[in-house]
């Protein structure tokens, strides 16, 4: 047992010597390795760099077919964004939500529940029973003679 331990522990020295010494070592080999043994790093791109970037956007859908009323805007100044979404909740109610965010408050937002809106109802789509279709296919539809 100790001996099966001794050999275990001389493969793992000598596995771990090669790993680590092997490009060093053996110059002559480092070609056939399939990495290059030192990696190159990318210079940094230098590019503009604006100091106070600002932007603005806004959005807003509504589809009476699907019921789909949402709308969002954002504006940003320097490091500080503010903005606001509202939605209308599967039961209804206006969802409205008013966020900032900054480098000394962090994300923070506000959520403020409207009252009801009038609930917009898809129209359901009525389908017509297949050609063919027959009675006598299925027993159940005629009533049982007997």
């Amino acid at each position: 047992m100790v001996l099966k331990i001794a050999v275990l522990a001389a493969v793992v020295a000598a596995a771990n010597a090669v790993a680590v010494g092997y490009p060093a070592a053996y110059p002559a080999l480092r070609s056939a390795l399939p990495y290059p043994a030192v990696a190159k790093v990318a210079a940094p791109i230098v590019g503009h760099y604006d100091p106070n970037p600002q932007y603005s956007y806004s959005y807003a859908v509504a589809d009476a077919v699907t019921g789909d009323n949402k709308s969002q805007q954002e504006s940003r100044s320097g490091d500080v964004v503010t903005g606001s979404y509202s939605l209308i909740e599967p039961d209804g109610t206006q969802r409205v939500v008013e966020y900032t965010a900054d480098p000394v408050n962090g994300f923070n937002a506000v959520v403020h529940r409207g009252a009801v809106a009038a609930k917009v109802v898809a129209p359901v789509a009525k389908y017509a029973a297949p050609l063919g279709f027959h009675a006598a296919a299925h027993p159940l539809a005629h009533p049982l003679i007997g």
